[in-house]
């Protein structure tokens, strides 16, 4: 036991009725101080997932040419997998590359399936007999465990899955980076302590409110719940979102004036009730146009203008000011703002400023994702409740810059809502944004719309919403340059033979002839080019050649000229001339395999036909 610890003595407590005790009891608890006390968010696990954050893993992304589309242009990605695995194998590439992230995790209803981590509970201590209502059913491997509420640890588990998760992806910020996260009251209290720790607390823009249905529902027991919530973290606190509501301007009646374009009747009042709180400084009476303007209503009530009585007057000077029957209102321009720091117009684009109020519009109802997708899926119900398209298309142009070249991640993918939604604002702007979406291979319930259509996982549902996506989109704008294509990639194992790291004790006959070759027997000239990518801390977008040197193929990646990209070989012979057309091209990187070469004198003349003929090329042999 500490012996520092304060003590509380029991002999000077008065014992003489239950009552009594209990007075001297408190009195002596309030005497005990509290300075090694702090506030503290934590459950049961935390520690344990903050190692697994930081927990190297030997796996790779492989390439999987077949379900992509477009495989050696498009910059998109579509990574199939554990996303804690894709989160950790995306650090080096991406590391500070990702301007926006939107994800939409699952709510923990009770319904829910949790990642199988090794922090979690086991399996057996799970029913696993429910679907997932919300299509968002998360499980590791082979394994599905249902988070119940019946669980002990059924808030800790969901906040021990998100924790490694959120902290990864805050390392893939930008400097001018934003994290979007759909949740719901099940776990919004959770979420907001999570990300205050995660992102800082001084990082939280808001949580937005989000109309879920326009429907009454009879589901709930004490009243009707028609919404969730987008919550929204910033990298840093100095952040500024971009004007994203664009006017609407059908059937409006433009007009002129000295000052620019307005819309007839467009105004904005200046007065505002006391009750709202404003300072006495908005307490005066104004001369506009030789009448005099009080804020005095017809009960006698004084009223607040909202401005000082400098800037009123500096409005009037310019002519903003319209007279609208006892009263004064701003004009409002399409072209101009009354700017609060010179008092004056400056320009501005034709948009309004963003409020999260109109978040809770039909639009942005759960009805119109489902109603999306099952009309992209030839009215099928493929996927249950999808966000929709348009709310994520506003949140990335809300956040993205004006280059339009961010790349956006999602890595509770889904149905592929965000990738649809990149390449269709991409369409509608001339945008060259980029999307990373990973979406793990959840078996489809035997019994759904999805199993009857083919489809035995989600990832498969994902890159189909992709591709049909894709192509929709380029046939309603034929002249966009769009990329409407996506690599996919899996988590899977290291390309390297396991025997390879075996003690010489633990080596049979067996093993020493797989030891022939460092590389695994099922592993393809992609699956090394792109481990050797990602051991390089290349993007995994960059553009894909190949061609002939010779009769072995060789992998031009991300290669424009001298000192750029890398180009691998990996034919199972080398001859030395191939090596030399290789050198000649000084790539910045050359990668070959190891069996490639016949013995020790053939890998010395590779290094030094590159010595003497590329001496800045870094040469890599797996």
């Amino acid at each position: 036991m500490n012996d520092n610890v304060e003590k509380i003595d029991l002999n000077r407590v008065d014992w003489k009725s239950s009552r009594e005790f209990f007075e001297s009891l408190g009195e002596a608890l309030n005497k005990l101080e509290d300075k090694d006390e702090s506030y503290d968010f934590t459950w049961v696990g935390k520690r344990k997932s903050i190692i697994e954050a930081g927990a190297p893993i030997d796996k790779i992304l492989r390439p999987d040419v077949e379900a992509s589309k477009d495989f050696d242009n498009t910059k998109n990605m579509l990574i199939v997998g554990d996303n804690l695995d894709a989160l950790k194998l995306l650090q080096e590439s991406y590391l500070g590359k990702i301007k926006m992230i939107y994800i939409d995790p699952p709510y923990n209803t009770g319904h829910d399936f949790v990642y199988h981590d090794n922090f979690t509970v086991k399996k057996a201590d799970f029913k696993d007999d429910s679907t997932d209502s919300d299509g968002n059913v998360i499980v590791s491997g082979d394994e599905y465990a249902e988070n119940s509420k019946a669980n002990g640890r059924f808030h800790s588990d969901w906040l021990s899955m998100m924790h490694p998760r959120l902290k990864l992806a805050r390392n893939l910020l930008t400097d001018d980076g934003v994290i979007f996260i759909s949740i719901d009251d099940n776990e919004q209290a959770n979420l907001k302590k999570l990300c205050d720790e995660v992102f800082g607390e001084d990082n939280f823009i808001t949580q937005i409110p989000r109309l879920t249905s326009a429907q009454r529902s009879g589901q709930e027991q004490y009243m009707n719940v028609s919404h969730d919530y987008v919550m929204c973290y910033v990298k840093n606190h100095n952040y500024d979102f971009n004007n994203i509501i664009t006017r609407d301007l059908t059937n409006k009646t433009i007009l002129k004036d000295k000052n620019g374009r307005y819309i007839k009747g467009d105004t904005k009042a200046i007065l505002a009730a006391i009750t709202q709180g404003y300072s006495k400084g908005g307490d005066y009476d104004f001369e506009y146009n030789g009448k005099k303007y009080s804020p005095v209503t017809k009960d006698g009530t004084r009223n607040r203008w909202l401005w000082s009585k400098d800037r009123m007057q500096a409005a009037a000077d310019l002519g903003i000011l319209v007279e609208t029957g006892s009263t004064l209102r701003m004009q409002l321009y399409l072209d101009k703002r009354f700017d609060e720091k010179t008092n004056s117009l400056v320009d501005k684009d034709e948009k309004l400023i963003f409020h999260t109020a109109d978040f809770m519009k039909s639009e942005y109802a759960n009805a119109n994702g489902s109603l999306g997708l099952k009309k992209a899926f030839d009215g099928c119900d493929i996927f249950s409740n999808p966000k929709p398209i348009r709310l994520i298309e506003d949140l990335i142009r809300l956040n993205t810059s004006s280059s339009k070249e961010d790349i956006i991640l999602d890595f509770f993918s889904g149905s592929g809502t965000t990738g649809h939604a990149v390449m269709d604002l991409n369409a509608k702007d001339g945008g060259k944004r980029q999307y990373i979406c990973v979406q793990l291979d959840e078996k489809t319930d035997e019994k759904s719309e999805a199993k009857k259509a083919g489809y035995g996982t989600i990832d498969q549902i994902t890159a189909e919403r992709l591709r049909r996506a894709g192509e929709k989109i380029k046939s309603e704008h034929p002249e966009a340059d769009i990329d409407t294509g996506f690599r996919v990639f899996r988590v899977d194992d290291s390309n390297e033979n396991e025997n390879i790291r075996k003690p010489l004790g633990e080596i049979n006959q067996s093993d020493m002839f797989d030891m022939i070759d460092n590389v695994k027997k099922d592993r393809t000239p992609l699956d090394l080019l792109f481990g050797i990518i990602y051991t390089s801390a290349l993007p995994f977008d960059l553009k894909l050649e190949t061609c002939k040197i010779g009769e072995n193929t060789v992998y031009m990646y991300g290669y424009l000229d001298e000192n750029t990209g890398l180009i691998a070989c990996f034919g199972d012979e080398i001859p030395e001339e191939t090596v030399k057309e290789i050198a000649k091209l000084n790539p910045l990187t050359a990668a070959f395999k190891d069996s490639s070469f016949k013995n020790s004198a053939e890998k010395i003349n590779l290094s030094e036909h590159f010595r003497i003929i590329s001496p800045d090329t870094r040469v890599k042999v797996v």
